[in-house]
């Protein structure tokens, strides 16, 4: 169970007592990401993220940072997405006093030297090179520009080497004015701890934080996909990496439970059909697997795997047909298989604090409301094998297929006479 509060300021405060931990987890969610910025500002978000681990005004260095926290064996990181910025630390419950006061310090008193943030734009920049090198992410972003061209959505979250190099302090602190607000920020914490005193320690630290007006989020463009929905990156690899992508559901969309059970019949898991049928049956993979991602008003399905080039087109059709399938009620047994492993892993994933803390503040900052984990388990419950043929009938409407392929190939017509297929 959890408690909420909102400060005055309009900051919302969510607790979830764990009493058998020994733990205290305290996620920081504010409502900034890739969404929120213009194209010539591509990165803003994830940039100023880094800055505030360079200094605040009672951690001065990244040292004294990094102390604080892993000097009491600690642990602390930070993430931006397309519609948030997560800072989060994870300690003993006998430091949480000392260490989660760093972490609000990040979020209200960084210190943004300019000096700093040029050391850390060259860190950055190595960051954007180091995702180069992995042909499997640049699969993932090609498949974004597929899915969400010409828009924030499509955009790597962290930016070009061009948008990022252009960047400067007063960027920065323009946007961190405006995003960086009480009335814009989720706290949650979990774990050895009670409600008071978080209530006690957040509201202390943040006194003084006024709210204000964040900038609004771009909507995405929807685009009717013909030819060209295949993007290739030819590159000498020895494998080929495969991601082939469905526009999917919202956040609150009515199936998302549906959703979520035909992806872990799909490929959610080494019993999943996918799974079984590309590795296990025809060997064209070591590893394949979907997944599902929702935000405010748009989602996707999303199939990854890695074949030889050669057998790069029999894997596209090999899981065209896998997702085709899906048209067709799955036995009762393979349904309740499905819920049981979603369902198992979500409660096993929430015995963490840290996990517990992510699940409140991200819920709350997104969808203004909380969904308890076992609210979600009976949810999931109530999927029906109707449900998932009806979602699988939304997913194929139109058959809006995109293809990211990175290898030895030196276009997309073969792919695209593949996807034209089913």
């Amino acid at each position: 169970m959890y408690r909420r509060t909102t400060l005055d300021n309009g900051l919302r405060v969510l607790t979830a007592e764990m009493p058998h931990t020994r733990s205290v987890s305290m996620f920081i969610a504010v409502g900034a990401g890739s969404r929120y910025e213009s194209s010539d500002k591509a990165g803003l978000s994830h940039f100023l993220e880094h800055l505030p681990f360079k200094g605040t005004r009672s951690w001065p260095t990244a040292l004294a940072i990094s102390e604080a926290v892993e000097g009491v064996g600690g642990i602390m990181n930070a993430a931006t997405d397309r519609e948030m910025t997560s800072f989060w630390c994870k300690v003993a419950s006998v430091h949480a006093d000392q260490a989660i006061p760093v972490l609000l310090d990040l979020i209200l008193h960084p210190l943004l030297d300019p000096a700093e943030m040029e050391k850390e734009r060259e860190v950055i920049l190595d960051e954007l090179r180091m995702t180069n090198d992995y042909p499997a992410q640049v699969c993932d972003l090609l498949l974004d520009r597929a899915m969400w061209p010409d828009q924030a959505m499509g955009r790597d979250v962290g930016g070009t080497s061009e948008t990022v190099a252009a960047i400067h302090l007063d960027d920065v602190r323009s946007y961190m004015e405006r995003q960086y607000r009480p009335n814009n920020t989720v706290i949650g914490i979990a774990g050895a701890t009670t409600h008071a005193d978080a209530l006690n320690m957040v509201a202390t630290a943040t006194a003084g934080w006024e709210a204000g007006e964040p900038l609004g989020w771009e909507p995405v463009s929807v685009t009717v996909p013909g030819t060209g929905r295949v993007f290739v990156d030819r590159r000498e690899t020895e494998e080929t990496s495969i991601c082939l992508g469905l526009p999917g559901f919202a956040l609150n969309d009515e199936d998302r439970y549906a959703a979520t059970v035909l992806n872990g019949i799909l490929g959610d898991g080494m019993s999943s059909r996918l799974f079984q049928s590309l590795r296990e049956d025809r060997g064209l993979t070591y590893d394949c697997h979907s997944s599902i991602s929702s935000y405010r008003d748009c989602g996707a399905l999303v199939v990854s795997c890695g074949t030889e080039p050669s057998r790069a087109v029999e894997a596209v059709a090999a899981t065209q047909q896998e997702i085709a399938g899906l048209l067709n009620p799955a036995p009762e047994t393979e349904i309740r298989k499905a819920r049981e492993y979603i369902k198992g892993r979500l409660l096993m994933r929430l015995e963490d604090s840290r996990s517990v803390a992510a699940w409140l503040a991200s819920q709350e900052l997104l969808m203004g409301d909380i969904t308890t984990p076992d609210e979600t388990a009976a949810n999931i419950d109530e999927v029906s094998p109707r449900d998932v043929v009806r979602t699988a009938e939304r997913l194929l409407d139109g058959q809006a297929f995109r293809l990211a392929i990175v290898g030895p190939h030196d276009d997309g017509a073969e792919f695209e006479s593949a996807l034209t297929a089913i």
